[in-house]
């Protein structure tokens, strides 16, 4: 499974994004990434921790742990990915972004945007179709 495992990060390393490095675990609950993104991205660099991997529910949380919306007076910002089994060869891919934002930031939520996940699925979606093993 893609979602569950560290595989997605790495994957899409370069395509869209210029580095991810494991600073702690190995895909678990706490196992925290470092993101390098490509210029032109709203963040540079930050910290990302697994919150929540559920293999059997095939969810997986992740929160930003440092810098990132961290820095634009964010208390949490997190993405759960579901994936939801349609049959035997289709799923949905769901994903909830969940944050709380500090009293006087609240414009910085116009930063907050489905964007960079959709294309996450997407190129994970690719991926999977290509590298199908029939």
């Amino acid at each position: 499974m893609i979602y569950g495992t560290l595989q997605l990060a790495y994957i899409c390393v370069p395509e869209l994004f210029d580095s991810i490095k494991t600073l702690k675990g190995n895909g678990d609950v706490g196992t925290i990434l470092q993101i390098t993104t490509k210029p032109g991205s709203l963040f540079y660099t930050y910290e990302d921790k697994l919150a929540m991997v559920d293999n059997k529910m095939m969810m997986k949380q992740v929160e930003a742990n440092k810098g990132g919306y961290l820095d634009l007076g964010f208390n949490m910002f997190g993405v759960r990915f579901e994936v939801i089994k349609k049959n035997e060869s289709s799923c949905i891919t769901k994903v909830t972004i969940i944050y709380e934002v500090k009293e006087g930031y609240i414009a910085n939520t116009i930063h907050v945007s489905i964007e960079p996940f959709i294309a996450l699925v997407k190129y994970s979606n690719n991926y999977l179709i290509n590298h199908h093993k029939n």
